[in-house]
This record gives structure tokens, C-alpha cells and sequence, in this order.
């Protein structure tokens, strides 16, 4: 082998070895020298070389702890490290069935603005694209972000995704967006790259890296909102199923007898659970005019009807959610959307079925809590999806590791 052989090797490898690093932190956010020393199995001396390079390269910044003590008392705590904002932005875009949210953050996963709006998407793709179109320039302009540092795109929608054709996998779940090839759209009118994902599994996602589902391979996240959807965690990865179907827990049958759920059969879980539903219920004896929100405040004051239909789309919930747990057997159940905020009042009647359906064991197994995200998770998942799809990009944008492999 000739010099130049071997010197084009080593670069190569030093080069794999940036890359490793920049690894850990798009994963991690933050982590000290010998952090990333223990994830790339690196020696300490090697690692402190290549941060040293990609300080210089304008990659990396070194982050001063807040705390000047570690919990030993032993002295300074190591010096974090993370990628620079001047590195480059991630956007993350969820759309619900009710709501579109949008968030800039920088590539150390710290949201710098977000946007919220209103909005029935579930007919219309157009409108959902033209409010996220807008949301996006009013979260650039409020973070000072220039659209050519956006490395890339997360984006949630309400509904399975076939990942094959990036389309929209139901069209009784979401009508208005029947054959439309989202990410392609969004990236059309954007001018951005975009990754796609289903809104539950970024909420999984979100709790699994920054929430309650954190240190667990094995995580179900249930959003339970206007739908019910699952994002299932299984070996520390999203499961999608063949067709991007896994995780519609709402369309689980619980009363054959029941209303007609949009999906087109008859007492799905999301008829009885699902926030509709529940007003429905209340509404020939509270009215027309309350909000979940309402329900939720008036159940916690004690009003009995409000208890009531969050009891019992609690106990539906756990009995779908027990059927999960003979089949994954996860070690935490999370609960986001917004009936989360009904907390114990919902969650309890959930646990009681759970270990009245399930096997004792996945049910001793199953840890059951509310999200530590709350309405963030899905925006939060979907600026992770971003940077985690987003390292190639990193590394031809700045030049010198875009030809090296990782």
C-alpha cells in the first residue's frame, strides 16, 4: 500500500470517527467528553482530539454547567458539550386532528419559537400545508433562524403513513388527504427536506428521549385526543407494521352494538374514549358548549357525570391497552393528549383494567403514567425525527465530513 493509500485510509477513518461523535450529540443533545468517550467506545485522548477539531470547524460549542458541583461533591462537573447553533436549525411540524404546532429549534434539540393554531385539517391537505407554511415563517422570523440554516424537516400527521409512498394510509381517517404524498408536498411548497411520521409515534418518540419513557426500550405512548392513536416502542425503535398501520388503537372493537366510528365500523374504541365522544355523552345533560377541558375541570370539582365518562373511557382504554401488553409486554405505558390532564381520574379506572384483562405478569410489568410533555411530545418527537434524519445534511452543509461514511 502506498502512502497515499494509507494516508486517504486514515483521513477516512478520522473522519467515520467525527462522525460518531456528531452522533451522540444529535442523539443526546448534550454530553461531556467522556460520555461520548463511553457511546463511541473511543478512547478519551482520541475524543478530545476530534472535539477539538469540530470546536474549530464552528460544530461544537462547550457548554458551562449550571450546577459547580457534581452529586458527590467531589468538584466541577465535566464540561457538557453540544452542537453549535450556528451548526444549522431543525423544524418540527404537528398537525392534529384539531390543532397544527410548529417549533425551530437548534441541533441540541432547545426549542428557540414555536406557533400554534386552531385548525380542522382532516379535510382539507391544502389548508393544513398553507397553515404550516405560514407557522414556519412566523417561527423563523421569531428565532432570527434563516431558512438556509433549516437542515431539515420533522413532520407528524393524524394517521398511519405507508412509508414506501410517504401517502396518508387510511382515507376514512383523514378524507382530505387520500393519495396525497405528504413529505414530497410539504418539501414542494417548503422548499425544505421533509421527513414524515404518524403523530403518536413522534409523541413516543418525544417522551421516549425527553419524557417519561425515558431509559425504556419497550414504550407504548397512547395520544388520546379527538382520536385515540398508539406509538409503540419495541427494541428502542418506532414499530410501523408492514403498511405504517401499527398502533391504531382506537379502531379496536369494544361494543359491537355501538355508534358508527368514522373508520366506517361500529363501536370502535374512539367512539366511546376519544374526546367527541365524551362530549357527546355529557351533552344532553350539561350541553353543547363545554370543552374536554371543561369536562375536565368539572370532574375534578367533583361533578359526577364528568367523572363518570372519563372513568369509564378509562376503563375502555385499559382493556384495549391490556391486549397490547399480553402481546409487547412494554415496560411503560404513557398517556398523552388531552384527556391526559384528567391525570388519576382517568388513569386509575385504566390501571384497574389493565390488571383485571391482562396477564398478571405484562400487567406487573407495565409502568402506567401520564407524558412529562404534555402537548409538546409530538413537536418535540418531531424535531428529533429532524435531526436524527438530519446528520448527512449536517455534514454537506458544512463541508469536509460529507464524503466520509457513518
Amino acid at each position: 500500500m502506498g502512502l497515499s493509500s494509507r494516508t486517504g485510509s486514515l483521513e477516512s477513518l478520522r473522519e467515520h470517527n467525527l462522525l460518531r461523535v456528531i452522533d451522540v450529540l444529535l442523539a443526546h443533545g448534550v454530553a461531556s467528553r467522556a460520555e461520548i468517550a463511553r457511546q463511541t467506545g473511543l478512547s478519551r485522548t482520541t475524543v478530545s482530539t476530534l472535539v477539538t477539531e469540530l470546536i474549530a470547524r464552528g460544530l461544537v460549542a462547550e457548554r458551562e454547567p449550571t450546577d459547580q458541583r457534581d452529586t458527590t461533591g467531589a468538584g466541577r462537573p465535566p464540561v457538557l458539550l453540544a452542537l453549535d447553533r450556528s451548526a444549522g436549525a431543525a423544524l418540527g411540524i404537528d398537525i392534529g386532528h384539531s390543532h397544527l404546532r410548529v417549533a425551530v429549534a437548534d441541533l441540541s434539540q432547545t426549542i428557540l419559537a414555536q406557533a400554534e393554531r386552531a385548525l380542522d385539517v382532516d379535510q382539507s391537505a391544502s389548508d393544513g400545508f398553507a397553515t404550516a407554511i405560514e407557522l414556519v415563517e412566523e417561527v423563523l422570523a421569531a428565532s432570527g433562524v434563516p431558512r438556509d440554516r433549516v437542515i431539515n424537516v420533522g413532520m407528524g400527521v393524524p394517521g398511519p403513513i405507508r412509508h414506501q409512498t410517504g401517502s396518508v394510509g387510511s382515507s376514512s381517517i383523514l378524507p382530505g388527504w387520500v393519495d396525497v404524498r405528504v413529505g414530497e408536498e410539504m418539501e414542494r411548497r417548503l422548499g425544505l427536506p421533509v421527513v414524515v411520521e404518524n403523530d403518536a409515534n413522534l409523541g413516543a418518540l418525544g417522551e421516549a428521549l425527553f419524557g417519561a419513557g425515558r431509559g425504556a426500550q419497550e414504550i407504548v405512548y397512547l395520544k388520546v385526543s379527538t382520536g385515540i392513536g398508539a406509538g409503540l416502542i419495541v427494541g428502542g425503535r418506532i414499530h410501523h407494521g408492514a403498511g405504517g398501520t401499527a398502533g391504531e388503537l382506537g379502531h379496536l372493537l369494544v361494543d359491537e352494538d355501538g355508534h358508527v366510528c368514522r373508520c366506517g365500523n361500529r363501536g370502535c374504541l374512539e367512539t366511546v374514549a376519544a374526546t367527541p365522544g365524551l362530549l357527546e355523552q355529557l351533552s344532553r345533560t350539561h350541553g353543547t358548549d363545554l370543552a374536554i377541558e371543561d369536562v375536565i375541570g368539572l370532574a375534578r370539582g367533583g361533578d359526577p357525570g364528568c367523572r363518570r365518562v372519563i372513568a369509564d373511557a378509562g376503563q375502555h382504554i385499559g382493556r384495549a391497552v391490556a391486549m397490547l401488553c399480553n402481546l409487547l409486554n412494554p415496560a411503560r405505558i404513557i398517556v398523552g393528549g388531552d384527556l391526559s390532564a384528567a391525570g388519576d381520574l382517568l388513569l386509575d379506572p385504566l390501571r384497574g383494567a389493565l390488571r383485571r384483562y391482562a396477564i398478571p405478569s405484562a400487567a406487573e410489568d407495565a409502568e402506567v403514567s401520564t407524558g412529562l410533555l404534555g402537548e409538546q411530545a409530538e413537536v418535540r418527537g418531531a424535531i428529533a425525527l429532524a435531526i436524527g434524519e438530519a446528520d448527512r445534511p449536517l455534514m454537506q452543509a458544512t463541508g469536509g465530513l460529507a464524503a466520509s461514511g457513518s
